[in-house]
C-alpha cells in the first residue's frame, strides 16, 4: 500500500481530516485522565486502614443534661464493663476517633523541646489498654499500655501523657535508624512522652490524607476524655458483628438512657467506607460515563466519515477494481487512511493529555500522569479508529466496477 495517494487524497479532505484527528487528539486526552482518575479514586478507596475492619463496630455516644468529669468517667466505666460482658462482643474501648473519619485531632511532633520547626504531624486516637486489640492493630515491637497508665482528660485541662504508641511510619520518620522504641518525643509542651510501643498500621482519621506520605502516621495517648461526647470502638467476635449491632445500643441504653446515639456517625465498617467515600465512588462512576461516551462518540464520528467519503468515492473504487485491485486492496485502503489521521491525532492527544494532568497537578494536587496511561489511552484510540473503520470499508470492498460505473 503506497502511503502518497491516501495522503494526497487527504490533503484534498482537509476539514474533515482535521476535524476527525481533533476528535481523537481530544479524546486521547480526556479519556487518558480520567482513567488516571479512576484509578486513583479506587486506589484510595481500597487503601487498608490498619484495622479489623471486618469485626469493627462504631458508636457515636453524646451525653444528654450536664455531668461533672467524675461522673463521666464513671459513666464510661460502666458502659466498657457492660460491652465487654456481651456474649458477641470481644473487646471494646473508649476514643476521640476512629480511622477514616470521626472526632479525633491532629498534633505536631518533636524530637526535641527546643524546637521550632515541628518534625512532623501526628494524628492523635485515644484509648485505654484494650484500644490495641479493640482496634485489631499488630504490635510489632514493646508493648502495650497498662491500666494504671491510662489518664483522665477533662476538657478544661490538656494532660500530656508519659507514655504513647505510634505506627511504624511514625517511628521510621522521626528515627529513621530503626531505635524508636524508648524513645522520648514533644508535642504540645515540653513534657516528653517516652515511645513504649510500635504498631505495624493505623491510618490516620483525615481520610484526605491517604495519598500523602504521613497518611500512616498515628500515635495512640492512654486517655478518656470527659467530653459532653465520645465514640465507642467494638471488636465483634469473628461471626457475630450483626448480633453486636443488635446487642451494643440495647447494652448502653441500659446503663443509662441519658445519652444520644447518632446513627449517621458510626456504623459498621462496610457503612462508614460507603458514607465517606460516596464521593470517590461517585467520581469515579462519571469519570467512567463520560470517557465511555467521549470514546462513542469518536467512533460515531469516523464512521460517519469514512461512510461518506466511500458514498463519494464509488466511481473511484470502481475504477480501481477495473484496473485489478482486490477486495482487500479496498479495505487496506481505508484502513490505513484511518490509522495516519489517527496517529496525528494520538500525537496531539497525548501533548493535551500532559498538558491537562499538569494543569490539574498545579489546581487539585494530582498525582504526575503514568505513560503506561498515555499508552493505554493511543493504543485503545488506534484500535477503535480501525474498528469503526472496518464497517464501511468492508462496504466499499464488496463495490463492483460495473455498480460503481453505473452510479455516476
Amino acid at each position: 500500500m503506497q502511503i502518497k495517494p491516501i495522503l494526497a487524497a487527504l490533503r484534498r479532505h482537509k476539514a474533515g481530516t482535521v476535524l476527525i484527528a481533533l476528535q481523537i487528539a481530544l479524546t486521547l486526552a480526556i479519556v487518558c485522565n480520567a482513567l488516571f482518575i479512576i484509578q486513583q479514586r479506587l486506589a484510595h478507596m481500597s487503601e487498608p486502614t490498619g484495622i479489623d475492619e471486618a469485626n469493627l463496630l462504631v458508636i457515636s455516644n453524646q451525653w444528654a443534661g450536664h455531668r461533672s468529669p467524675q461522673e463521666v468517667d464513671a459513666q464510661i466505666q460502666a458502659d466498657l464493663a457492660a460491652l465487654r460482658q456481651l456474649p458477641s462482643v470481644r473487646d471494646a474501648s473508649p476514643s476521640d476517633g476512629y480511622p477514616l473519619t470521626g472526632g479525633g485531632w491532629d498534633n505536631y511532633v518533636m524530637l526535641t523541646p527546643e524546637q521550632i520547626e515541628k518534625t512532623t504531624d501526628a494524628s492523635v486516637y485515644m484509648g485505654d489498654e484494650h484500644m490495641l486489640d479493640t482496634l485489631g492493630v499488630k504490635l510489632i515491637a514493646g508493648r502495650n499500655f497498662n491500666a494504671s497508665e491510662v489518664m483522665q482528660m477533662t476538657s478544661r485541662q490538656v494532660v500530656i501523657p508519659p507514655v504513647v504508641i505510634v505506627t511504624k511510619a511514625l517511628a521510621d520518620h522521626l528515627f529513621p535508624d530503626g531505635s524508636a522504641l524508648g524513645k522520648p518525643i514533644y508535642s504540645m509542651s515540653s513534657t516528653p512522652s517516652t515511645i513504649i510501643g510500635i504498631i505495624e498500621r493505623l491510618q490516620r482519621q483525615d481520610v484526605k490524607t491517604w495519598s500523602k506520605p504521613y497518611a500512616y502516621e498515628s500515635l495512640l495517648w492512654p486517655m478518656r476524655e470527659d467530653t459532653d461526647g465520645l465514640y465507642y470502638i467494638v471488636r465483634a467476635k469473628p461471626g457475630q458483628l450483626a448480633a453486636a449491632m443488635r446487642a451494643v445500643p440495647q447494652a448502653l441504653y441500659a446503663q443509662n438512657r441519658m445519652r444520644i446515639i447518632d446513627p449517621k456517625d458510626g456504623g459498621n465498617y462496610a457503612q462508614i467506607r460507603e458514607r465517606i467515600y460516596d464521593s470517590d465512588r461517585g467520581m469515579a462512576i462519571l469519570m467512567g460515563i463520560i470517557s465511555a461516551v467521549l470514546l462513542a462518540i469518536t467512533a460515531a464520528g469516523i464512521v460517519g466519515l469514512t461512510s461518506f467519503w466511500v458514498g463519494q468515492r464509488r466511481k473511484q473504487i470502481g475504477v480501481r477494481r477495473a484496473l485489478g485491485a482486490r477486495r482487500g486492496d479496498i479495505l487496506n485502503y481505508f484502513l490505513t487512511e484511518n490509522f495516519l489521521i489517527s496517529v496525528g491525532g494520538v500525537m496531539v492527544g497525548t501533548v493535551l493529555a500532559v498538558g491537562i494532568n499538569l494543569w490539574m497537578m498545579a489546581r487539585f494536587e494530582m498525582a504526575r500522569l503514568s505513560l503506561a496511561y498515555v499508552i493505554d489511552g493511543v493504543i485503545i484510540l488506534l484500535l477503535l479508529g480501525q474498528l469503526a473503520t472496518l464497517a464501511p470499508a468492508l462496504r466499499a470492498s464488496r463495490v463492483s466496477p460495473v455498480e460503481a460505473t453505473r452510479s455516476t
